[in-house]
């Protein structure tokens, strides 16, 4: 096997991985960088490889910095099988076209907006997405299913979002193990990770490689408190929420908030045709809920949808949202506030100190939500400075992301046979600290590889080396 990194190397979005076995040559994720637009932009449209040159692809789960690419793959000349859960494929089939849809329509409202400057082009369009679908083929949780270059994958639940999957390969010779995203004991809707068997060498994440999180089981108080002290002073919360996992996960709790009369009953709204979609494909596939989840359903209740909340499908229902009195409640994608309505929302609410804006999950590097999250006092939307006064929390307890001691518990049943540890998916400010902490604690060397390193991958203990 021969390793090549070429994205969420160094960084945490743009997820792509190159494994080469036996002739064939097998994309591990192809996701979409985000981050300044245009350095996001350039590096999003410029595949390292030639299309054609894929044989497959294996997908660990939906989130669109681990599959936002592969409509633009497909557009290039890929038509190879994507491997991926069913539950992962019925997600993609609304994210990748949503993707679409929004890189259309914010390309037109810049344009129309900066009529003198460069006409801004999407990334791809809906029919590509649309090209996109017809290639995945579901392998279920712990089903071998034998893919090119006579590797055999399997896959077990990460843990992270609805489907997500952390993935072992062999060719017989050598066995790798690709974690994916790795989830967090405790969090609503989803199981807990699954151990994996012993391998001989580890793909990991590392986007918290560096901190212990909060207990999820503090969430539902910090909630409760966010959502009183607003509306205690007439504001309104607007919650940027990936679409996939986290807004179902913040309707659950809101849900539990409501039935047990902790906060007011305020009108409540998903805004997202994405989330609405998503949230069907949810309810498709209770295979992959909790024991807690799966009791809101014996008990004839839906766990994602209560008397207080509406799901906001058409854009003239979320731009009436911007007229409406008093205090409310909106979820909205994306959650690291790069796309979508939720930029509408920014726009007309964070210049009030009366309202809140509630971060629930990871901001990358140079991304809005890291703007706001870090607490600067103006940022631009759509071209355009804004003054931040509204109130900036953030809800870690929530983080879809194992923290460092998590991820060291995770990997041990692996550590027996385990020769090398390849880190990515994080900054280099949390990898390092976990490579280091690996080492300590099972004498095993880790690597936070970075972009374009090679790595040939032999069934002995010694390994060969190309880094450019």
């Amino acid at each position: 096997m021969k390793l090549t990194f070429h994205g969420a190397a160094g960084g945490v979005t743009g997820s792509q991985h190159k494994l080469e076995s036996d002739g064939a040559t097998i994309l591990l994720d192809c996701g979409m960088f985000q981050g300044r637009r245009k350095e996001a932009e350039k590096r999003n449209r410029e595949m390292p490889f030639p299309a054609r040159s894929i044989d497959a692809v294996v997908l660990s789960h939906a989130h669109i910095d681990h599959s936002g690419r592969l409509p633009l793959l497909v557009q290039e000349g890929f038509h190879g099988p994507i491997y991926s859960t069913p539950a992962t494929i019925d997600l993609c089939a609304s994210m990748l076209r949503d993707t679409a849809h929004i890189a259309e329509s914010d390309a037109t409202f810049v344009n129309r907006h900066h009529p003198d400057a460069v006409p801004v082009e999407p990334l791809f369009t809906m029919a590509d997405a649309d090209a996109t679908m017809p290639l995945f083929r579901p392998v279920p949780y712990r089903t071998p299913t034998k893919i090119a270059g006579g590797l055999t994958m399997e896959s077990y639940d990460a843990g992270h979002i609805l489907g997500s999957s952390s993935i072992v390969l062999t060719n017989g010779k050598t066995r790798l193990a690709f974690s994916g995203d790795v989830g967090r004991p405790g969090l609503p809707i989803i199981r807990d990770p699954e151990p994996l068997p012993p391998v001989d060498y580890l793909i990991m994440e590392s986007t918290y490689g560096s901190r212990k999180h909060p207990q999820p089981g503090e969430v539902l108080g910090r909630l409760e408190e966010v959502v009183k002290r607003t509306i205690g002073r007439g504001g309104r919360l607007i919650i940027p929420a990936f679409a996939v996992g986290r807004t179902q996960q913040i309707v659950l709790l809101l849900h539990q908030l409501i039935n047990e009369k902790r906060i007011p009953a305020v009108p409540m709204f998903v805004d997202s045709p994405l989330a609405v979609d998503v949230t069907k494909t949810f309810r498709a596939h209770p295979e992959c809920f909790d024991a807690e989840t799966n009791r809101y359903l014996e008990n004839g209740e839906d766990p994602f949808g209560f008397k207080r909340l509406t799901y906001v499908r058409e854009a003239e229902g979320s731009k009436k949202l911007n007229d409406l009195r008093g205090s409310f409640v909106v979820i909205s994608p994306s959650g690291m506030c790069e796309a979508g309505r939720i930029l509408h929302h920014l726009r007309h609410n964070i210049g009030d100190p009366k309202n809140t804006v509630l971060i629930t999950g990871y901001q990358a590097e140079n991304t809005l939500g890291r703007k706001l999250k870090s607490g600067m006092k103006s940022v631009r939307i759509f071209g355009m400075p804004v003054e931040v006064r509204a109130e900036i929390e953030s809800l870690e307890e929530l983080s879809g992301h194992a923290d460092a001691g998590e991820l060291i518990t995770w990997m041990k049943p692996m550590t027996s046979t385990l020769k090398r540890v390849f880190l990515v998916h994080g900054e280099p400010e949390e990898s390092a600290p976990l490579a280091n902490l690996i080492q300590a604690t099972y004498g095993i060397e880790a690597i936070p590889v970075r972009p374009g390193e090679i790595y040939d991958l032999l069934p002995v203990t010694q390994n060969t080396v190309h880094a450019f």
